[in-house]
């Protein structure tokens, strides 16, 4: 879970403020990078582990390793049977899960408490004992297999985001999904498993977050005692990959049978999401999209009836990101004329400030996602690891809001003639699949 992901995801609520997240940070000998938030209003506690290891992290004729771990580490571990991880947060009143990312993958648990001690217990094992055999490979290899077909394989638009991907990147390892080609996941050997969580599965890969309801001094006791005594591992490092301007000569189609109407998207590769322009990117997505009174709904949906469904989405990641525009038409309007649409507002955003009224509305709607972003240990939790490990910034987490509040109009209008240019476009026709004669 990302704050920018939610920034706009919540109604305005009333008669709340932001408040300051404190919190202490330290590094075990290990490198195993610690951060504490004590809250002690309800007697919840979250912790969680984040790994600095995505899909980014695999190569090209084995991806969809870092998603494949995301569910092997609940196999068991040591001292965890089989088949018993969710058993045991059920029987202790938790709730927890995991996700991956083209830059992390992030597991956490929601206890009452007085489970601190079982939380940091489990995760220990997950990260010094897991259970890594054919047996797990293989059960796992097929709960991947029938998500990955309930998420795209089945579902109406569900190679659209794997298009997308190929579209923007040619050299990044971003040019793939998290999920990965299964017959990479097939081929793959038991050895090949061990040796990537042997990389990248260790204490100094990982950043580890308790909040709520704890006492500081005895969260840092009890870390000691499960975490100090797990290994260091090799430092991980990091490629760098360098994107070249797109400069697609022609639009690229894929024919879907599962659809009926196309959908047409332009995408723009953007900079990283610690870049300002990235925070400047994702005002100009609200301005744009933000709702049904925003620009592009109000003209092409409910004024000139062109387009069915459109938007404009913003999606930054660590290295990289893209800015995609996207509309289902109505009736028979032509791709030609949906694209011209969005290229009119396009000039608008390069050449006039936005509305001050307009500019305002998103201002005010910042503050309360943050608020709402932060109102669990779980939300701050995942806040807390994402800046640290993706950002190298902790304190991000009560910045964030201040430098959306910096941004000017006119840093806008610079922006979008920075990114929104032909040289850097891709276009996508995602069309029926046309019947055979």
């Amino acid at each position: 879970m990302k704050f920018k992901s939610l920034l706009f995801s919540s109604l305005i609520t009333l008669g709340l403020s932001a408040q300051n997240i404190e919190f202490t940070e330290y590094n075990l000998d290990n490198g195993l990078h610690v951060i504490l938030h004590q809250d002690n209003k309800a007697p919840i506690i979250t912790t969680s582990v984040m790994y600095h290891v995505g899909s980014k992290d695999e190569t090209p004729n084995r991806t969809g390793f870092a998603h494949f771990f995301e569910h092997l580490l609940f196999e068991g571990t040591e001292n965890i049977e089989r088949g018993q991880w969710d058993k045991i947060v059920a029987s202790n009143a938790g709730q927890g899960n995991a996700n991956t990312s083209q830059d992390r993958t992030y597991y956490y648990e929601t206890f009452p408490s007085n489970n601190l001690e079982l939380s940091l217990w489990m995760e220990s094992e997950r990260m010094f004992h897991p259970v890594i055999n054919q047996i797990g490979v293989d059960t796992q290899n097929e709960v991947v297999k029938e998500e990955k077909r309930q998420s795209y394989d089945n579902e109406p638009y569900g190679y659209l985001s794997f298009l997308m991907q190929e579209a923007v990147f040619k050299n990044h390892p971003y040019r793939w999904m998290p999920i990965g080609k299964m017959e990479h996941i097939d081929a793959a050997t038991l050895e090949e498993f061990k040796a990537f969580h042997k990389k990248f599965y260790i204490p100094n890969n990982a950043t580890l977050v308790v909040a709520g309801d704890l006492d500081i001094e005895e969260a840092k006791t009890l870390i000691n005692k499960y975490f100090s005594g797990i290994p260091k591992g090799d430092d991980v490092i990091k490629k760098k990959y360098l994107e070249e301007p797109i400069n697609q000569e022609k639009p690229i189609e894929y024919y879907d049978d599962k659809i009926e109407l196309p959908l047409y998207v332009a995408l723009y590769r953007t900079p990283s999401q610690k870049d300002r322009d990235a925070y400047v990117l994702e005002i100009i997505s609200e301005y744009l999209s933000g709702g049904r009174t925003a620009v592009l709904y109000d003209k092409m949906v409910e004024k000139n009836k062109t387009a069915l469904q459109v938007s404009a989405y913003n999606s930054a990641s660590e290295d990289y990101g893209y800015f995609s525009f996207y509309a289902v038409p109505f009736n028979e309007t032509s791709s030609e004329t949906l694209f011209n649409e969005f290229d009119v507002e396009i000039e608008k955003l390069k050449n006039e400030l936005i509305p001050e009224k307009a500019f305002q509305k998103i201002q005010n709607g910042l503050e309360s996602s943050y608020i709402s972003g932060t109102r669990s240990t779980e939300g701050i939790a995942s806040q807390l690891a994402t800046y640290n490990m993706l950002y190298g910034n902790t304190n991000l987490i009560n910045d964030t809001l201040k430098i959306y509040q910096s941004i000017t109009r006119d840093e806008i209008k610079e922006v979008a003639n920075k990114y929104f240019n032909s040289e850097n476009r891709a276009i996508i026709n995602y069309l029926p699949k046309k019947e055979d004669k």
